[in-house]
């Protein structure tokens, strides 16, 4: 996706979420009800989740670790969960 750094890529996995990448979501979105998720969208840097834009029944939840945010993730995260 243009605009990203280089390190960081955007991926839509497969629900439900495997246990690593639903501790990564908690940590990101704790508010968010990981076992009724819709769709997700995970920001990746370095094999570390920074990213996560998640959609269930009624909501949705968007967050970027601190120093990472205004890089454009944000957006790339909320198109691909807009797509999904």
């Amino acid at each position: 996706m243009p605009g990203l750094p280089a390190r960081v890529r955007i991926t839509r996995p497969p629900l439900p979420l495997a246990p690593a990448l639903e501790r990564a979501a908690a940590r990101l979105c704790p508010g968010a009800p990981l076992d009724a998720l819709n769709a997700a969208a995970l920001a990746i840097a370095g094999g570390a989740v920074i990213g996560a834009a998640l959609r269930w029944q009624g909501g949705e939840a968007l967050s970027v670790d601190t120093g990472w945010r205004g890089r454009g993730i944000e957006e790339a995260l909320a198109d691909a969960l807009a797509g999904a």
